[in-house]
């Protein structure tokens, strides 16, 4: 019976020991997985090497360690493989993030190069506006200075007019009445004027006589003649120019000096033939 005793307790005493070395190992490979899990990807060690101690892995060489040795235990297994999926679970969620990061900066690429490409497309609107307006200002200001030459020119060409034809009239003495052949002369003359510009007629009255007398005399012949022009022919007053030269000498044929015998009044027409051409 005492053996029996001292044999159960022999057979008892090995169980005992490896169940509390199987316990300690599970505790020691769940803070292991803990730690693994705690640790980010770049402070996370290596999985340190398999160190194999032979078959019995350091256990004495027994029946009982043969039927409970580690490689005939889940938790052998699960320990060695906690590790590795750790960290293959840790670098999925790498993956997972460094995708999402890409991503991420691919769209704010893309929202980039969108707004530069607008704003590219915009500067490109600006600048053919700019360049159309350029373009306009600059055929305005040409139009201007050729504008402002013609009228330079024009107005260069204002005083340049030239004789083209002069007809006398004739008064007894102490008359101012226009006889009949002095309106035909000035019809001669004034009709072809109609609907044409840039021309001038000068009237200058002689008179017989010495002073003021001489002078009055020779206004009111001026006067009969611009009067007749502006009635009958709708010459406008602004052409005419008349002068009352009264008792004045005059140039001869002979280019002597010589004084008026009878009352006259001289009609003188005057044309600028340039700018009548411009304005044509």
């Amino acid at each position: 019976m005492k053996n029996r005793i001292i044999m159960a307790v022999a057979v008892s005493f090995p169980l005992a020991l490896t169940a509390l070395a199987q316990q300690s190992n599970s505790m020691a490979g769940a803070s292991q997985t803990a730690s693994s899990q705690g640790t980010s990807a770049s402070d996370r060690a290596p999985i340190p090497p398999s160190n194999p101690q032979g078959f019995w892995d350091g256990d004495d060489p027994n029946v009982v360690n043969l039927v409970t040795h580690p490689f005939a235990n889940k938790k052998y297994v699960q320990r060695h493989v906690a590790p590795i999926r750790d960290r293959i679970n840790e670098l999925d969620q790498l993956t997972s993030e460094n995708s999402k990061s890409i991503k991420d900066v691919d769209s704010r690429a893309q929202q980039g190069i969108q707004l530069v490409s607008e704003k590219s497309s915009l500067a490109d609107h600006h600048a053919a506006e700019a360049s159309n307006k350029a373009q306009e200002a600059q055929i305005a200001a040409t139009q201007v200075s050729t504008r402002v030459s013609t009228a330079e020119q024009v107005v260069a060409n204002l005083d340049q007019y030239k004789g083209t034809g002069q007809t006398e009239i004739r008064f007894r003495v102490g008359q101012t009445v226009l006889s009949k052949a002095a309106k035909d002369a000035l019809d001669e003359m004034a009709t072809p004027l109609k609907d044409t510009r840039s021309y001038i007629i000068e009237v200058r009255g002689y008179a017989p006589g010495h002073g003021q007398a001489a002078i009055a005399s020779s206004q009111k012949m001026a006067d009969s003649v611009v009067r007749y022009l502006v009635l009958n022919h709708e010459i406008p007053v602004y052409r005419i120019y008349a002068m009352s030269m009264g008792n004045a000498t005059v140039a001869g044929a002979d280019s002597t000096a010589k004084h008026a015998t009878g009352g006259r009044v001289e009609v003188s027409l005057m044309k600028n033939d340039v700018v009548e051409s411009m304005q044509h």
